[in-house]
């Protein structure tokens, strides 16, 4: 099931991280509000804050420059995600654009439409990143740079606001505050680029294991102290959505620690076990991340119309192990038929 000559951490950090995506999505959108607002809600969506959305983009720009493919390539790549972002929106608000069309339901569904999702930030940022590697080349101190800005940008400058209008959908994708904004380039584009500059760094000054145990373990101590005396800050951003995404400067320092940190504390523990069951299911949802992101988003958006905000812990429980495992039938299946018919254009 696992590929042997993969990095495999990375992997299980993919798999871990959409994991969290589908029970945050699920308390989101399943759960009764005083479960959404209480410790369970709040320990939800740490989870599916930082160890999900952050970790899976640095880890995408750690692998787009271990992979080093033409930037020609990966701007194609970055087309293909941008669109299936878009063709996902209307899959997974499929039940709620019936029910707007057949029952007049006075809801504006462009914004659900035009909703700026993660596989609309990871498109942009193959395109982003493929065009700065003609001016950048192999030097990873201008991709943090750009980073730093991109992020700075957020912190310094209002994001866009205003009417409904096609500006105001355009600035969605860059930055902006508006509803369906979730993960515009502002500040979620220094992510990427963050895993693809510390690639090129590791690649030059990090050969041959040259972070030993003591280092990592020295590591490990020192991040974890400040994650205990600063969880609560962290915890109180991820749970007020609308500041997680469109989050500041701190904040972004702070996730790259955690980062940091938990691909530390997971490297040690797939090395210890990575062979088990568990691991090897979790690293292959790592594998076909992307698959799994979609249809777990397809299953949640449409069951969302019908039962938004009613479920009880015990419900969102039960909803989170079918809907993964159903999950994990139809990208085994979707597997197969890739396999079957040799198809790059089912290539997600």
């Amino acid at each position: 099931m696992i590929i042997q000559n993969r990095i495999q951490t990375p992997d299980l950090l993919k798999g871990l991280a959409v994991i969290f995506m589908i029970q945050v999505h699920l308390m989101e959108l399943f759960a009764r509000q005083e479960i959404f607002d209480g410790f369970v809600g709040k320990l939800s969506l740490f989870l599916g804050g930082v160890p999900a959305a952050p970790v899976f983009m640095i880890v995408m720009g750690y692998f787009l420059a271990y992979r080093q493919k033409e930037p020609v390539k990966m701007m194609l790549r970055g087309v293909k995600l941008f669109m299936a972002g878009l063709v996902l929106n209307i899959g997974l608000n499929a039940h709620l654009i019936y029910r707007v069309l057949s029952d007049a339901w006075q809801i504006n569904i462009w914004h659900y439409i035009f909703g700026v999702d993660i596989l609309q930030l990871a498109g942009l940022s193959l395109i982003i990143i493929a065009s700065l590697s003609f001016l950048y080349k192999r030097n990873f101190i201008p991709y943090m740079i750009t980073a730093v800005v991109i992020v700075l940008i957020g912190t310094v400058f209002p994001s866009y606001s205003n009417e409904s209008n096609t500006a105001t959908y355009l600035m969605a994708f860059i930055h902006s505050n508006s509803e369906w904004s979730y993960f515009p380039l502002v500040p979620w584009l220094a992510y990427p680029l963050t895993g693809y500059s510390f690639k090129i760094f590791e690649e030059k000054y990090l050969k041959d294991d040259t972070i030993n145990l003591k280092i990592k373990v020295s590591l490990i101590v020192v991040l974890s102290a400040l994650f205990f005396f600063t969880v609560n800050y962290a915890a109180g951003i991820s749970h007020s959505l609308e500041v997680y995404y469109h989050h500041d400067a701190v904040f972004y320092i702070w996730s790259l620690s955690f980062v940091i940190l938990w691909s530390l504390l997971f490297s040690f523990a797939e090395k210890a076990a990575g062979n088990t069951i568990v691991f090897r299911y979790v690293k292959w949802l790592g594998i076909n991340v992307t698959t799994v992101y979609i249809f777990q988003w397809l299953i949640i958006g449409n069951i969302a119309t019908s039962i938004y905000k009613t479920q009880s812990l015990t419900g969102i429980i039960l909803w989170f192990v079918g809907i993964t495992i159903l999950t994990s039938l139809l990208t085994l299946l979707w597997n197969k038929l890739k396999s079957v018919y040799n198809s790059n254009f089912l290539k997600l």
